[in-house]
């Protein structure tokens, strides 16, 4: 007799109108639905496809008490922080023309077939530009304009340094569809990325992390990012169909740079892929939120960061960090640097090239000057080799 999994609920803190609410989502469910009934003050979005209500320490209590013994909850970290609330929220709405401009700036970089998620990106940046300058004429704002904004909203608000390079990218689109502002966009300067190193893990820490996973859709879920180098959106994105268990491959549609690609899947996986769709039964993607739905980055997010906790991993791991790992393994197997570009679907050799900078085979087939050094000039003492660098014994 086997057990059935019970059904997950994802909670999470966002604001909604302004306001700290807290948010549910799970498939539907008439006992789920018979619960949240109960609890009361919270209420169905058809908008946002979630049960929301009022945040606090009282009401986030009364959630998991209501659905501890039926369901799996699924708590995002943003439960532990309050949201910041848009201080510019106040500020006059973007006036009818400067709507037409936002439109017109949407239509432009659809014309120039930039993805949905940059339209988004850089169309809502506008936006919230466009608000915070009020009134001001099209044609009279400047490079300070831009400069103030990031100082007034992007500093306070916390934004991070990729995000403020996007805003520029924004904003010298901007200033090449209106050529009668002040913008000069040469002088638009992107700040300067930080080149971190990305967190690997080791081979060991990954097979703890998926012993730790006791759910099986979510031990799946993390076994195919790691064992296919997959980026979240690729994984939220990926398709039934895309699947092929018999040649064990993925074929990744439409992916960053509007790019496709094959992956080999792993031998090992074949029977945890088979298990799970047969205990899931998704309908149309690998992976389900609702039937057909797509599931959440952020529930990937908060079971990862359990599963390391129970793994009692400390490094500051997220789900990309499996497709890091993925990498800089296969270079430490001896896979070619231009084949595991093609397998992360990376556009310039570059950006392959700073796993090199973390593989344990490539540091351990660095001869440091200090050895060597240490080999040339050992002192001979009766017979033994003695390092030159020990503490020494005369008095």
């Amino acid at each position: 007799m086997t057990n059935t999994p019970k059904p997950e609920v994802a909670i999470k803190r966002e604001l909604v109108g302004n306001r700290d609410n807290l948010k549910m989502y799970f498939r539907y469910n008439d006992k789920l639905l018979t619960i949240i009934r109960t609890i009361g003050k919270f209420k169905w979005s058809p908008k946002m496809r979630c049960w929301y209500g009022p945040f606090s320490p009282e009401n986030l209590k009364a959630v998991r008490v209501a659905f501890q013994e039926v369901a799996t909850l699924i708590e995002d970290v943003s439960i532990y922080n309050a949201p910041i609330p848009n201080q510019y929220r106040d500020k006059p709405e973007v006036s009818d023309v400067q709507n037409e401009r936002i439109q017109a700036y949407e239509k432009y970089l659809i014309g120039k077939r930039y993805s949905k998620s940059t339209v988004l990106t850089y169309t809502s940046f506008i936006a919230d530009f466009l608000r915070y300058l009020g009134d001001k004429s099209i044609r009279d704002i400047s490079n300070r304009d831009v400069e103030v904004f990031i100082e007034n909203v992007f500093i306070p608000r916390k934004y991070s340094i990729s995000t403020q390079r996007q805003f520029i990218s924004a904003m010298k689109l901007f200033s090449d569809l209106h050529p009668d502002c002040k913008i000069d966009k040469l002088k638009l300067d992107r700040p300067k990325k930080s080149k971190q190193l990305p967190t690997v893990l080791s081979q060991q820490e990954i097979l703890e992390i998926l012993r730790c996973t006791k759910n099986l859709k979510h031990r799946a879920i993390l076994a195919l990012i790691y064992s296919c180098g997959l980026r979240v959106g690729e994984l939220i994105n990926l398709e039934l169909r895309h699947i092929d268990i018999q040649r064990m491959q993925l074929v990744i549609r439409n992916s960053k740079g509007r790019k496709d690609r094959y992956v080999k899947m792993a031998e090992s996986l074949i029977p945890l892929i088979r298990n799970y769709i047969q205990t899931y039964q998704p309908v149309k993607y690998f992976v389900e939120g609702k039937p057909s739905e797509k599931y959440s980055a952020n529930s990937i997010r908060s079971f990862l960061k359990k599963s390391l906790k129970l793994a009692k991993i400390q490094k500051n791991v997220t789900p990309h960090s499996l497709r890091h790992s993925y990498a800089t393994h296969l270079l430490e197997n001896g896979t070619d640097i231009r084949l595991i570009q093609t397998l992360l679907g990376h556009s310039k050799p570059e950006t392959t090239m700073i796993y090199t900078h973390v593989s344990q085979s490539s540091l351990e087939a660095v001869n440091n000057p200090l050895d060597v050094a240490v080999r040339k000039f050992l002192v001979k003492d009766k017979g033994n080799d003695t390092l030159s660098i020990g503490p020494s014994t005369e008095k």
